[in-house]
């Protein structure tokens, strides 16, 4: 494995030691491919996803770029979770940084109506 594939493993296994998802405050885990971003709500004491959304079924123009695509996907999940009645849930970057299209889903999981 490369240095950096290593160095985010190894940040996403400390911060999994500390963020646990329950079902009152599931864990939200993002995964960013190249092309697409990925976001689900876990609950890790039984090992559920209880709700996803991802960026595969937008539509993508020459005008949208990968962060604004991450900000609706972020909405999305906002919307879906507060449907199933979920308002709070505990962020877990996967070991990216906090910066691009991974600030950009969170940000929008907030206005959505979040709370983390």
């Amino acid at each position: 494995m490369e240095k950096k594939q290593l160095r985010r493993i190894k940040i996403k296994r400390r911060i999994r030691g500390i963020v646990n998802g329950t079902s009152e405050k599931p864990r939200m885990t993002v995964f960013r491919s190249n092309k697409e971003i990925y976001v689900q709500l876990i609950d890790d004491t039984v090992g559920n996803t209880l709700v996803s959304a991802s960026s595969v079924k937008f539509k993508k123009t020459k005008s949208s770029t990968k962060s604004s695509i991450a900000l609706e996907v972020g909405k999305i999940i906002a919307e879906k979770s507060i449907k199933s009645g979920i308002n709070e849930v505990m962020f877990d970057r996967n070991g990216y940084l906090y910066h691009g299209r991974v600030k950009m889903l969170a940000e929008g999981a907030r206005d959505g109506g979040l709370k983390f």
